[in-house]
């Protein structure tokens, strides 16, 4: 391999902005906050999410952002802050990393991941009880 996926992660972490699980956890009530998923539906079912979570799989998110898209969701343009996650924060690195390249302002990601949002004891929920519009 030329560039092998933990380059890449190293690469996106320095151009991005990482949010202590904390600090994340304190949003968690705040209006002006969207949690986005990127894991895959199973881990969902398996684990739960961040109560009130937007699931949006890490293969769409692309799509689900640009307004030129017909997969465009209308939650990407609601100019409020953007908190992504997955399981272990590299793919949600990547996640942040390219939206921001395409102009989604207003993005960060959880340092390490939904692991450590429930490691600090985070509020977790069913998949049915979070948002999947």
């Amino acid at each position: 391999m030329k560039k092998g996926v933990k380059d890449l992660v190293a690469e996106a972490n320095k151009e991005i902005k990482t949010v202590p699980v904390n600090d994340a956890v304190a949003k968690l009530d705040d209006p002006n906050t969207i949690f986005v998923d990127l894991r895959d539906v199973r881990e969902l079912e398996r684990e739960g999410m961040i109560p009130g979570a937007f699931h949006a799989p890490r293969g769409m998110i692309e799509f689900w952002v640009d307004p030129d898209s017909p997969y465009y969701k209308d939650i990407f343009g609601s100019g409020k802050t953007f908190y992504f996650y997955c399981a272990s924060a590299w793919r949600s690195a990547l996640a942040a990393k390219s939206v921001q390249d395409m102009g989604l302002q207003n993005v960060v990601h959880i340092e390490g991941g939904f692991s450590s949002w429930k490691k600090a004891g985070g509020p977790i929920s069913q998949r049915s009880e979070s948002v999947s519009k």
